[in-house]
């Protein structure tokens, strides 16, 4: 069968989507999305840079698009919180269409949007399809990996997880999400403001703590800003000595008034050794590392078309990557 995708929003991620759906056998691109004016009324394999033409003109209207192309799934590609996706949410699961999204929040709403995670299951429900929130941070490298390498332990003490990012090879909106070119002063204010963070630490926790049967204490989330020492310069930007070369993110949840779970992210200019590491302290001591880290775009995108089948045959509902099928290449 092929599947039928519409696509809302592209952005780099929603722009990587197309073009692994393009390549890969069993899907077809019906419709796609934007609310960018720059975009509308262009063929979505211009955008996109297929070197094609698709045949779908990019339209504003994500519930006209549905009803005239019946997709089989949407894949949304938007923002980071749910109270901002809810809306593109609710209309498509109106149209009785499943969801895979890349919007952090969604990855574990249960704990900090437990409204919102119970109108958005409700919503699912009602429509008899399924819905899921994805991608490589949240939904892979800081929860569901780790998760999955808990099953070959006969007892788990804690878990601790870096991740550490050359952002310069990352796409634009995530060099500016982690402040990078800031002033330190500049980078406190949006920090306060919430334009500079990582979204999705608190969510992995939860999921973390609510896999392994633990009730958390509490959860902090802190961010200090990477101070480059010396001049550093990416495609977007270029920094100065003194000013904000990237994040530095600690996520913990404290169970029983301990560090179980920390989750430890630097994802900055020049960072001279990408890489992903998880420590898993128990029986056995496991600890694995993926040398050169996970290419963070690429993989957000490739997780998203690898959940399509997984959400396709899921019961209806909001999923997490906990609940869901394990995913696997798809193509």
């Amino acid at each position: 069968m092929t599947i039928r995708v519409m696509l809302v929003g592209l952005g780099p991620i929603g722009v990587g989507v197309a073009r692994q759906l393009a390549s890969r056998a069993g899907f077809e691109i019906v419709a796609a999305v934007d609310v960018d004016p720059t975009k509308l009324g262009r063929d979505l394999g211009d955008v996109a840079g297929l070197g094609c033409t698709t045949g779908s003109e990019i339209v504003g209207d994500p519930v006209a698009a549905a009803r005239a192309s019946a997709p089989t799934v949407a894949v949304a590609c938007t923002g980071s919180t749910l109270a901002g996706a809810w809306p593109l949410f609710d209309a498509l699961l109106g149209q009785r269409v499943p969801i895979v999204s890349t919007t952090e929040e969604l990855s574990y709403p249960w704990h900090g949007n437990a409204v919102l995670a119970r109108r958005i299951d409700d919503a699912a429900r009602a429509a008899g399809v399924a819905i899921v929130g994805t991608g490589v941070n949240p939904g892979f490298a800081m929860d569901a990996l780790p998760i999955a390498l808990t099953s070959i332990c006969t007892r788990v003490d804690a878990i601790h997880i870096d991740r550490i990012q050359d952002a310069a090879t990352r796409r634009a909106s995530f060099q500016r999400k982690i402040g990078a070119g800031l002033t330190p002063q500049q980078f406190a204010a949006a920090v306060e403001a919430g334009t500079v963070r990582h979204v999705g630490l608190a969510e992995s926790i939860a999921m973390i703590a609510d896999a392994l049967g633990w009730t958390l204490d509490r959860t902090t989330d802190e961010i200090a800003p990477k101070i480059a020492d010396a001049p550093v310069a990416s495609e977007v930007v270029a920094v100065r000595p003194g000013q904000v070369a990237g994040i530095v993110q600690d996520g913990t949840g404290f169970v029983d008034g301990r560090p179980a779970i920390v989750l430890h992210m630097e994802a900055y200019l020049g960072a001279p050794e990408s890489r992903d590491t998880v420590h898993v302290q128990g029986t056995p001591d496991l600890h694995v590392e993926a040398r050169g880290g996970y290419p963070g775009d690429i993989a957000t995108s490739s997780i998203a078309v690898n959940t399509i089948p997984k959400v396709l045959a899921a019961t209806p509902g909001l999923h997490t990557m906990r609940t869901l099928a394990l995913p696997s290449f798809a193509g």
